[in-house]
């Protein structure tokens, strides 16, 4: 029964005493006896600055008791609004996710039929919150599994076997097919790796006019060693965490598709593993892309934002979308920025940042708008090719890698880039370890809908 701060008087009437020891705070929760033994949850939702994350309060409560819950619940939602309840429903789900795929002895997880009684008709808000907490819980878990897992083709795979469920299409181009379309820059970061690189085309057209609404680019690498210029070992095992761009778009296509929506959406995932071989790209070497231009590599470790220029390539070349919005794990200097509280956001368009923060709040996937001056273009010259990968400079490093990127976008107007490096994977209260969080799929579908269904 959820309460909120100071306002037990709304649910009095369902209490089986009068003065409960509970205020609402949020994300408290307490358990009552009914007269017939039956459980009675109260649950903290707090004040109004809390709705936005409400889907924590229900996953707490959901991940602390549902081992006594039996086979049903039932959710009193009169004093919620749609929007609650939705992120009711995607706490419950995401409650469900369990991190420990690949023990040998997994937990026995119980059917829960879980009820939510109101007197507004609730089916079509129901239904999206549970598909948005399925498919968040599916990207967690593509983003907590094993690099040897976890490869180029298994994402490809993962992929297809989506757009079949889902009724979408999914193109995976293998090597020989990147090469003939000229995905250069992916096919030199995938150079030193057994498991190839693959570039995955997933388009949902859910609108007869052929015009495609927006266009998502992941960068999609399944391992990143650092290549020639390879990592320290510390924390090297969660860079199997470095595709979760590529996860946001995988899911949200998947998403959309799901809730039927009437617009065309193309995801773009660019995957490889950086990894490190006699055949590895080197720092020095000048590379080709699919733009054409030529890349003065200067960093093997700044891999991420090479993939993802022959996708924003090759989007702004083929596909032609309104919008061009591209998600990476792409750099620490964001980390160091922002923290774990907010993704880093680059664009020229004022309109699309101003809706994206709006919507980032929303949804507490929260983002926050960086400069993209034009100062910062110097530090990618290179006297040897058109631009070189990496500034050298410990200053700006986010700022420096989407001015990269920005070079591949032939000045689309309605191009964003999110770096969500620090928001994608992190720290948790319902793992040990470190893991995935789901950014992102509540942000962009919302985006999605907010800037094309008008």
């Amino acid at each position: 029964m959820p309460c909120r701060k100071d306002q037990l008087e709304d649910v009095k009437s369902f209490l089986p005493i009068e003065n409960p020891d509970f205020d609402g705070s949020f994300s408290t929760y307490q358990l009552l006896y009914g007269k017939g033994g039956n459980r009675i949850y109260l649950l903290g939702i707090g004040e109004d600055k809390h709705s936005a994350q409400i889907e924590a309060a229900f996953r707490k409560l959901c991940f602390d008791t549902k081992k006594y819950w039996g086979k049903s619940m039932q959710v009193y939602a009169n004093d919620l609004s749609k929007d609650e309840v939705r992120k009711a429903v995607i706490g419950l789900e995401m409650a469900h996710y369990t991190i420990g795929e690949f023990r040998s002895k997994k937990e026995k997880q119980t059917k829960l039929s879980v009820t939510f009684t109101s007197t507004s008709s609730l089916k079509i808000i129901l239904d999206e919150g549970k598909y948005t907490g399925e498919t968040i819980n599916k990207i967690k878990a593509l983003v907590d599994a094993p690099p040897n897992i976890k490869t180029p083709e298994f994402l490809g795979k993962w992929a297809q076997k989506s757009a079949e469920s889902a009724k979408y299409k999914c193109t995976v181009l293998k090597p020989a097919e990147l090469k003939k379309q000229g995905f250069e820059a992916v096919l030199s970061v995938g150079k030193g790796s057994i498991n190839k690189p693959v570039v995955i085309i997933n388009e949902y057209k859910g609108n007869k006019n052929k015009k495609i609404d927006v266009c998502l680019v992941g960068k999609g690498i399944t391992f990143d060693s650092g290549g020639l210029s390879i990592k320290p070992s510390t924390n090297l095992h969660y860079m199997k965490s470095d595709m979760g761009g590529a996860a946001v778009v995988l899911g949200v296509v998947e998403l959309i598709a799901k809730l039927k929506l009437n617009i065309n959406v193309t995801g773009i995932v660019c995957s490889a593993e950086n990894a490190v071989d006699a055949e590895s790209y080197r720092p020095g070497d000048v590379i080709n892309s699919y733009s054409g231009k030529t890349i003065e590599i200067i960093d093997t470790d700044a891999e991420g934002r090479l993939v993802l220029a022959d996708g924003l390539s090759y989007a702004v070349k083929n596909i032609k979308p309104e919008y061009l919005i591209d998600l990476a794990t792409l750099t620490g200097s964001v980390v160091r920025t922002l923290g774990y509280h907010a993704a880093g956001m680059f664009t020229n368009n004022a309109d699309l940042a101003e809706t994206t923060s709006k919507i980032g709040y929303k949804v507490h996937e929260r983002v926050w708008q960086l400069p993209m001056f034009e100062d910062y273009e110097s530090d990618l010259h290179s006297d040897v090719a058109d631009i070189r990968n990496f500034s050298g400079n410990p200053l700006a490093g986010a700022t420096n890698a989407a001015k990269f990127l920005e070079a591949f976008t032939e000045d689309h107007d309605k191009w964003m880039h999110l770096d969500i490096a620090g928001v994608s994977f992190g720290s948790s209260s319902y793992a040990k370890m470190k893991s995935a969080s789901g950014y992102g799929i509540q942000l962009i579908t919302e985006l999605i809908k907010e800037k094309t269904l008008k």
